[in-house]
């Protein structure tokens, strides 16, 4: 299985900055933010949407193993930690209805 040029880092790099922008609201303003857990949750179904829209042809094995890495690379950047502090409660329950990793991504915005 090939990666596609530039390593699939785009989205990831979208997300990262949504995530962190969405964590900017005027006093007052801010609604509830979201657990870690529901942090966890999110990365795995953002991993999930784009591996299977890069890999849609793949066997489960090579999913598998594409979703796992995905997860773990978003996982260690830097912009992730700040999930808990930037993404509100809508925002989760929509990104976790989202069909496609733009979907998710919009929901962040």
């Amino acid at each position: 299985m090939t990666r596609p040029p530039g390593g699939g880092s785009r989205g990831r790099a979208i997300l990262f900055a949504l995530l962190g922008a969405a964590c900017v609201c005027s006093l007052g303003a801010c609604k509830k933010k979201i657990s870690q857990p529901q942090c966890d949750q999110l990365l795995d179904h953002f991993a999930e949407l784009v591996v299977k829209e890069r890999y849609a042809d793949a066997g489960p094995e090579a999913i598998a193993a594409e979703r796992a890495r995905e997860r773990q690379e978003a996982k260690n950047a830097d912009e992730f930690k700040n999930c808990t502090t930037a993404v509100q409660a809508n925002e989760h329950e929509c990104a976790m209805k989202a069909e496609s990793s733009d979907a998710l991504i919009k929901c962040l915005e």
